[in-house]
């Protein structure tokens, strides 16, 4: 009898206990209870704070850094080294969070250990360059800041909201370098020159429009506003724009094969019949006002009838990228296992060029075990995409990730025929992207599958009891 009033006690207590429950998706969570038995104590804890909010934001400010790249047209910030800051913090952060996020590096999926061992292999083979050895090691070691920013990107974007944030940065970061392209370069051919850095060159400004094409079009597609879908409509008109006045054949071929995908999954599965007009009126009017360089740098690849300046050079220019490759088979034959070194074939070359195909690049400088490895991590990509696109849970925004992504990644492996883009980091962030897409749709099927508290008897006494599942027996 005497053990009736702590019964009752410990019923009435957790009976306050239950009223701290909050529905969540048709089940019941506890808020601030960290312990049953702490919190049938009277010990409540506040929800944990969230310890990778500051590694996302230097993670965050590397994208930015990267993507806008300031430092090469802002007068003064080229005196300081925003780049090496930005990724010097964010290693800082990666380190902070390591064993604290969500996601631990026993997570990491295999095509971070390709990327990985792309990179080593690289450092291993630069003291053997034949070329230029210091070059080698530094210009891997610029390089190898992919890396960090990979395993970053993989660890912290643990929700669709981030993944959409880095995409917005990268994204918006493009549409801002293409019109200050184009107001900068009205007096540079091809805009060639008119920015500095990774978009001095318009084959390698071209690529990068037309890899974040599909992430405008998603961002376009998923916004709620109208005033934001217009801007977002602009900025495309914009890049498109830009990518027309840099002639870049490489670049317009990787257009005709992103645009297409990207069609097919956001207008013809997607039910959007108007994108499909849009887009092709849009693509027929500036090919005619805007795409003159363009299509006399096409006709010149025949050699004949060379009338203008621009066919003369676009011939000569498609001449030396044949026997740039050439010249690249011969480096590879020579040098199959440790290649050159990274960046080391301009000087190899006799002609201070890039051979303007990546997976050439690749073999001739790193070695056929490093473009094997970098096949492998691109493969990856597909793979998991494949991984996504079977599924028949994903809600429509993922769906609409899924697009995008399969068309930017399908636009490099082909694109990279035509330029030399081994070492951007475009096409690695797409690979970050898709891996933590694919993670993110696992952990909410995780979490659907975890048994949850229901909204009976057995939830009060779970905590009635000290955390044993059985009911709290009654003392009469």
């Amino acid at each position: 009898m005497r053990c009736a009033p702590v019964v009752t006690r410990l019923r009435c207590r957790a009976l306050r206990l239950t009223r701290r429950f909050e529905p969540s998706n048709g089940n019941r969570r506890l808020v601030g209870m960290a312990n049953p038995e702490r919190a049938l104590n009277g010990i409540v804890h506040a929800a944990p704070r969230d310890v990778t909010k500051g590694a996302f934001f230097w993670l965050s400010a590397f994208y930015v850094v990267y993507c806008v790249r300031p430092e090469d047209w802002i007068p003064g910030l080229s005196y300081i080294p925003l780049a090496k800051i930005s990724a010097i913090l964010a290693i800082i952060a990666l380190v902070a969070v390591i064993g604290r996020t969500k996601r631990r590096l026993k997570h990491l999926p295999l095509e971070s250990k390709y990327l990985l061992g792309m990179i080593l292999l690289l450092f291993l083979w630069a003291p053997f360059s034949p070329v230029w050895r210091g070059g080698a090691v530094s210009r891997t070691m610029e390089f190898g800041k992919v890396y960090f920013a990979w395993v970053l990107t993989f660890l912290l974007v643990t929700t669709l909201a981030r993944l959409r944030r880095l995409i917005f940065i990268q994204a918006g970061s493009v549409a801002l370098v293409s019109v200050i392209s184009v107001i900068k370069g009205s007096s540079h051919p091809r805009l060639q020159g008119a920015l500095g850095g990774i978009y001095s060159n318009p084959n390698d400004l071209a690529f990068a429009i037309v890899l974040t094409l599909p992430l405008i079009l998603l961002l376009l597609l998923t916004s709620k506003s109208n005033l934001i879908r217009a801007g977002w409509g602009l900025a495309m008109v914009a890049m498109m724009y830009t990518l027309f006045l840099t002639a870049s054949r490489a670049g317009f071929i990787d257009l005709v094969i992103s645009v297409p995908v990207a069609l097919w999954f956001f207008g013809v599965k997607g039910r959007r019949p108007q994108l499909i007009v849009i887009t092709i009126l849009v693509g027929s009017l500036l090919v005619v006002f805007s795409g003159k360089h363009l299509r006399e740098r096409f006709s010149a690849i025949t050699g004949s009838n060379l009338e203008s300046h621009e066919e003369t050079t676009a011939y000569g220019s498609y001449e030396e990228r044949k026997f740039l490759m050439e010249r690249a088979l011969t480096g590879i034959a020579h040098y199959p296992l440790t290649g050159l070194g990274t960046g080391d074939f301009m000087t190899y070359s006799g002609r201070w060029k890039q051979v303007h195909m990546t997976y050439l690049e690749i073999a001739v400088e790193g070695g056929i075990p490093v473009a094997i490895l970098y096949l492998m991590f691109f493969s990856s990509g597909f793979r998991n995409l494949r991984k996504l696109r079977k599924r028949r849970d994903l809600d429509p925004e993922a769906t609409l990730f899924v697009g995008a992504l399969y068309s930017c990644l399908l636009g490099f492996v082909v694109g990279a025929c035509f330029a030399p883009e081994a070492y951007q980091f475009f096409p690695y962030f797409t690979i970050a992207y898709i891996s933590a897409l694919l993670a993110i749709v696992k952990e909410r099927e995780a979490e659907k599958d975890a048994p949850a508290l229901s909204n009976d008897r057995s939830s009060r006494g779970v905590y009635a009891n000290y955390g044993e599942p059985r009911a709290v027996p009654v003392v009469r």
